[in-house]
Formats: structure tokens, sequence, C-alpha cells
């Protein structure tokens, strides 16, 4: 079997070892959270000991946490039925619900004047930009920064905030919403009354336990410095493709970013045929967000950035992980180099 290098981490991330260990121990506690016999109380300590540590690693108490299956189902939680207004840069589940009148500028930052009316990402999937987020905005989407960078004192300061599991090694279907008591959601999934009411449906156990697990690994790893190894080796990436190829476009390199991702261009490769190539020589690379990178169309983030549909269609992303080493990144360089200049020849 050929060695596969794994340079998409903002779409997903592999799933941990601590998160696997969680869940085969888990797998005995089979009972209904909702039940008040001792299989499901068991059950039901379980959450509730995942939400005690997920609120407070993100700065909520265990009160105002919401599981969901996942960062969209959270977001339709939290935008539904209110009209905020939002910018293009946004993931397509909160521009879904949004009014996008919002403008970004070149390096993809939104100035927001009306927080208590605005939606803003901490971070962007695609060209990892951070933004500056204001104190009483009424929701941001925490998806993408959520163990990347330090995100708690950004999370306290807003009104509500969205996560999931799956993008820091916990399991697909899993998510949560952070909400102050004076945010108002309106429900969309209504039965048995689970989650506060908020969101009815028996839970996810394995996926929750293991979301905890999951993020208490993420913290410590943040805390340890682990990121800052990502960053010099995303630098240097960027380094040796500037070198090499002068009218490569870095999107956002101008603004501060997630220290994993970088979003280019070398205008003439299309991103579909250089995914596919790559991906035929070993490499996962993706041309933007997992959710819409299969439709033949250019980044809405870029064109909200005002870049040219020509420039657009020749993007691609490539996100690095903790697991990510230097040579990965090297050979990478040196193989899209090479392909790019055989493709221009």
């Amino acid at each position: 079997m050929n060695t596969r290098t794994y340079l998409d981490w903002n779409a997903t991330s592999p799933i941990r070892k601590v998160v696997k260990k969680t869940i085969s121990e888990a797998l005995d506690f089979w009972g209904n959270p909702s039940a008040i016999y001792q299989e499901g109380r068991v059950a039901k300590a379980l959450i509730e000991r995942a939400r005690v540590s997920i609120g407070s690693i993100c700065g909520f108490p265990p009160e105002d946490i919401i599981f969901t299956s996942g960062a969209t189902e959270s977001a339709t939680l939290a935008l539904w039925g209110k009209d905020l207004h939002a910018s293009g840069i946004e993931h397509e589940c909160v521009k879904a619900w949004t009014n996008t009148c919002l403008t970004a500028d070149k390096n993809g930052k939104v100035v927001i004047k009306s927080p208590l009316n605005s939606c803003l990402q901490i971070a962007n999937g695609e060209t990892g930009v951070i933004q500056a987020i204001p104190r009483d905005l009424h929701v941001t989407d925490g998806t993408q920064a959520l163990g990347k960078i330090p995100t708690k004192e950004i999370f306290e300061q807003v009104r509500i905030a969205f996560i999931s599991a799956h993008k820091i090694g916990g399991l697909k279907g899993t998510g949560a919403l952070l909400k102050k008591p004076e945010a108002e959601i309106n429900p969309n999934i209504r039965g048995g009354g689970q989650e506060y009411g908020f969101r009815s449906g028996t839970e996810n156990v394995l996926g929750i336990i293991a979301f905890a697990a999951a993020l208490e690994e993420a913290d410590k790893e943040l805390k340890n410095g682990d990121w800052e190894r990502v960053r010099e080796m995303r630098d240097h990436l960027e380094d040796v493709l500037l070198d090499e190829v002068k009218d490569i476009v870095i999107f956002g390199r101008e603004a501060k970013r997630l220290p994993n991702t970088s979003y280019f261009a070398a205008s003439g490769w299309k991103s579909e045929h250089q995914i596919i190539n790559l991906d035929l020589s070993g490499f996962a690379v993706s041309a933007g967000s997992a959710c819409s990178s299969g439709k033949l169309r250019s980044s809405g983030v870029l064109e909200a950035m005002g870049v040219s549909p020509q420039l657009a269609s020749s993007a691609i992303r490539v996100s690095l992980g903790p697991a990510t080493n230097r040579d990965d990144v090297l050979k990478f360089a040196r193989l899209w180099i090479d392909k790019l200049k055989n493709n221009r020849s």
C-alpha cells in the first residue's frame, strides 16, 4: 500500500487514540440517558461529565452547553428566524440563515458595527484568517478555531458560539452550541425535550464523551505549544513556494491566520486537476470547505474577498496538524512545484 500524506486537517482530523480508547471503554454503557433506572443514570452521568469538561475548557457553565449533531445543526439552532447580518466568507451553514450584507476586505477581514445583530466566525476554514470578535456578538462560529488557537476568552464575550467534534479528532455527527442565558434560540427539533428542551432526541452518548476526550487532549496540545511547531512548518512551506513560484498568491497572508492553514493559487492549473493529480501521488489536499469542494464552482470565500474567478479556480488549501512532519511538508512543496512547472511547460 502506498504511503499517504494527509494535509487536509481543516476538513476533518484523524480520530485520536484517546477517543478510540474512550469509546471502547464506554461501549458497555448502552442505557438510554433519559431512563431513571441504573443503566440510564450511568449513561446520563457520562454525558454530564463531558458537559462539565467541555464547558470548563470553553468558558461556559455546563447548563449552557447544548449537544447537537454537529456545527451545521448548531448553526441552524443559533440562527433560525433571526435574520442576522453576516458576510460572504462564512460557512454555507451560516449563510443559509443570515443576510450576507457585510463586506470582507482583500485579506478576508470583516468589520462588525452592530454586534448584537451579527454573526462572525472566529477563523475561516479556507484562508485561516482570524477575525477580531467584538463583545456581545450575537453568534460566532468557533468550529475551525477550536483547539488551534486560544478561544476561551473569545467564547466568554459572545452570546452564542458553536463547535464541532470531528475538527479536533472526535467523531463526526457530534457538535455543541454554547449559549448564554440571555440569548434566545428557537428549537427546531422537538420531541422528548432532551438538552434542556432545546434539542430533542436521544443523546449520542459515545459521540459526546468522545468529544470531551478529544477536546481535553486538544487543549493540552495547544498549551504545550504543538501548534506553534505547526505554524513554523506552514510558514516554511509558504517560503519555499514563494521562492520558487513568483506569481503565486497566498490568500490572507497579510492577516493573522490559523497556524496550520495555507490557501494559495498559481493561475492556469485548475483546482480539481491539482487535487486529483496530488491524490494519485499520495497527498490529500482540498480546494476549500469540505462541504462545498465537490462542487465545480469557485470559492465563495475568495469571491467575497474580491479575488478574480480565474485565479480562484486555481486555488487549493493545505492544512496541517500536529501529526504532520517537516518531511511531509517539503515533499509536498517539491511535488507541487514540479507538477505546476510541468503543467505550464
